[in-house]
This record gives structure tokens, C-alpha cells and sequence, in this order.
């Protein structure tokens, strides 16, 4: 049965961001489209705050973007939004109150109140996030319970709102900060010395057989082999409900130079191609680990290697049906590797509000299309051993086809 949860007031807004978005975002632009007489929530867009003040001239340009991209974005999944409600989340800078971050943001506060009033989207409200506080750049003041206005008004703790009731209802888990889902999926700090070097050997083995097409299918046979091996060590492993403990465990688990292997080996489509069916109810929590411990092994020289892992725990975060994981995952793996075909496939997906199984199936059928194309490069443009469609018997004369 749908639960419907209906907000009033910019106080509710505020406490309500971290539910609708899967996680508290920090230093974070978010748009939220509403649709309807009623405002129902549609798509939603989060962006990093650009650095300030270098990236000042910028802003009006990224507001023109983030609005257009909203926007395009309502009118694929069918409907124009009505108004568009906006969130600056930004902690304080060292020797900075709240307030003073709620000023320096408010310039781009009005680009994107501009920006999508140029559009015939008004932003309705527009509230800045910071240090525990929330103020109103559409209502300043508006809020008569605050002593001291400029200084804004806390948020409610986690919990203690109408949302935060109906989410623990429903058994959602309580959002965590995007700091900690991004801890996850980075590397390992210090980096390890031996992760590194185990990476530069492999290298220097399979990097010649990959780019060699008559061995590069061993190298794939041998990659998915360990991912497979590693995959049942993690199904073995027990449960650990803290994330930490669970991270470090996982590290634990793989083998330095099977774990380089592995890295290495994915960054080809087509191993990548086998490993993805891994999303299944019985091994998806198994594989979304894997995925986040070999994308924690690449820093340094390796570190854009980890956007084909991400993109694979984005693929196994939306099927489990965690879409916040999968953004975050996602976004990761797009400023590693802006070309990462794959996870460009997906982000679009999430965005547009699709089922995983299209795009499953979409997989599946791209997957067979290239195992086609790779059996007829080996047999040849004339059939087997290219001797032409038909086959030799046994005494010379080619035998007839029947169809």
C-alpha cells in the first residue's frame, strides 16, 4: 500500500531532504522536481558545490545546466514539472558559522531561482542546509519562532519528524551522510604499498595479452574465474552490520595479486559482460562487497580503473533497489572515467526512472550480440575455417545443407 507523507512548511523540507534523497547530501546543489496541483515529487538532481570564489563566474552557466537537465529529464519520464524546490547543503568551513554560509551561497541561490524562471519552472522555495540549521532564501525571516532569524533554524534530529516516523514505519533505514556512502567506494587511505605493487605486476603479465586478440579470451576465462572464486568467499563470509567492520573484512578477504587480476581484467567489456548477471536475489549482496573492495584497491596511477567497479556496484545497488547507493556509485565512476559507456547507461536508467529488468534485458541482448560477432570472427566470413558454408565429406566433396 503507498504511504503518502505530506509536507507544509520549509522546516519539513529541510528535514525531510535526507529521506527523498537516500542519504544526507553534503556540499551538495539539490533540485527537486514537483508535479501536480499538489507538488507530487518527481525526478531529482544532485550536483557538488562548485569551490568558491574561483568558480563564481561559473555559476550562472551550471544554473542554466542544472535546470535545463531537470527539466528535459521530467519531460522524457512524461510530464513538465509544475515548480521546482532547491537545496544548498554546505558544513561550515573551518572558522565559518552557518550564517555565513547561507551568504556566500546566497548568488547562487538566485542564478537558480533565475535559471528556472527562465524556463516557466518557478522555484516555490529555496533553502540552504548548513551546520544543523536551515534558513529560506524565497522567506527570509519567515520562521517567528527563532530568536535570532539571521542565525536560522535547526533541524529537527533525526527521528523526530512526520517523515522520519513514516520511513521507520515502512522499515526504510535511517539515510546516512554521502560522506560515508563515498567512504566506501574510495580508496583505502594511507594507500596500501602492496595494492599498488601487486597492480603494476599484473600489468606488466596480462595488459600484452589483453591487447593480443588470440589471448585476450584466456585472460576473460581467468578473470571471471576469480571473480567467481572470490564471490563464493564473500557468500560464505557472515554478516557484519557495521559498515566499517564490514569493509575491513571484506579488504581482508582478497588476495593481493588475485584482487590486481581482477581489477585489471574487468576493465574489459567482456568480462564485465559475464560478471554483470551477478545481481540475482542470492548473490547481489555478495557482489555489490566484491565490487566496492577491488574499487577501494585502486589509487594512486590506478585510480580511474575503479570507474568500471563502481559502475558494476551501481548496477548491483539499483537492482537491490537501493537508487541512492547506485547515484552516488554512479557519479563516482563518471568523474573517474567520463567516457565509462556502461555507467553513463545506467545513470541515464536511474534518472529516467526505468526498471532494472529493461535494462537487464538490454544486457542480455547486447551480451549475445557480440558473442555472435566473435564466433564469426573465429569462424570466418565463409563459414568454418572459412571453407564456405557448407562442409567437406569425408571424401572430398562438400556436403549438402539441407534447410
Amino acid at each position: 500500500m503507498e504511504t503518502k507523507v505530506v509536507l507544509r512548511s520549509p522546516e519539513e523540507l529541510a528535514q525531510a531532504l535526507p529521506f527523498l534523497m537516500g542519504y544526507h547530501p553534503t556540499d551538495s546543489i539539490v533540485l527537486l522536481a514537483l508535479h501536480g496541483e499538489h507538488g507530487r515529487f518527481g525526478g531529482r538532481l544532485r550536483v557538488e558545490l562548485p569551490d568558491e570564489p574561483q568558480d563564481v563566474a561559473e555559476w550562472p552557466g551550471l544554473a542554466r545546466q542544472l535546470a535545463d537537465f531537470l527539466v528535459a529529464g521530467s519531460l522524457r519520464r512524461g510530464s513538465r514539472p509544475s515548480s521546482i524546490v532547491a537545496f544548498l547543503c554546505q558544513d561550515p568551513r573551518a572558522g565559518e558559522r552557518p550564517s555565513q554560509v547561507m551568504e556566500r551561497l546566497r548568488p547562487l541561490a538566485q542564478q537558480l531561482r533565475v535559471a528556472c524562471g527562465e524556463m516557466d519552472v518557478p522555484v516555490i522555495e529555496a533553502l540552504c542546509v548548513s551546520g544543523g540549521r536551515w534558513w529560506s532564501y524565497c522567506r527570509p525571516g519567515s520562521d517567528s519562532t527563532v530568536e535570532e532569524p539571521d542565525e536560522g533554524a535547526p533541524v529537527a534530529e533525526a527521528g523526530r519528524s512526520v517523515i522520519a516516523a513514516t520511513s521507520a514505519y515502512a522499515g526504510m533505514p535511517m539515510p546516512v551522510s554521502l560522506r560515508e556512502l563515498e567512504s566506501r567506494l574510495r580508496p583505502v587511505e594511507p594507500p596500501a604499498l602492496e595494492h599498488e605493487t601487486a597492480l603494476d605486476l599484473a600489468c606488466a603479465r596480462l595488459v600484452p595479452r589483453m591487447l593480443d586478440r588470440s589471448a585476450s579470451v584466456s585472460v576473460t576465462d581467468r578473470t571471471v574465474e576469480l571473480a567467481r572464486g572470490a564471490l563464493e568467499d564473500f557468500l560464505s563470509a557472515p554478516s557484519v552490520n557495521d559498515p566499517v567492520s564490514s569493509d575491513r573484512r571484506d579488504d581482508a578477504l582478497l588476495d593481493h595479486k588475485d584482487a590486481a587480476e581482477m581489477i585489471l581484467g574487468l576493465q574489459d567489456h567482456a568480462a564485465r559482460d559475464r560478471v554483470v548477471e551477478w545481481a540475482d536475489p542470492v548473490r547481489a549482496g555478495a557482489a555489490i562487497r566484491l565490487w566496492r573492495a577491488l574499487a577501494r584497491r585502486c589509487a594512486g596511477p590506478y585510480a580511474e580503473h575503479a570507474a568500471a567497479l563502481l559502475a558494476l556496484t551501481g548496477w548491483v545497488a539499483w537492482c537491490l533497489g537501493d537508487e541512492a547507493e547506485a547515484r552516488v556509485a554512479l557519479c563516482r565512476a563518471l568523474d573517474l572515467e567520463p567516457h565509462c559507456t556502461f555507467a553513463r547507461l545506467l545513470q541515464h536508467a536511474v534518472a529516467q526512472g526505468l526498471d532494472p529488468d529493461v535494462v537487464r534485458h538490454s544486457l542480455r541482448s547486447a551480451r549475445r550480440r557480440r558473442v555472435l560477432e566473435a564466433a564469426t570472427v573465429r569462424r570466418g566470413p565463409a563459414g568454418p575455417a572459412g571453407r564456405g558454408p557448407g562442409r567437406r565429406s569425408p571424401g572430398g566433396r562438400r556436403a549438402r545443407i539441407r534447410r
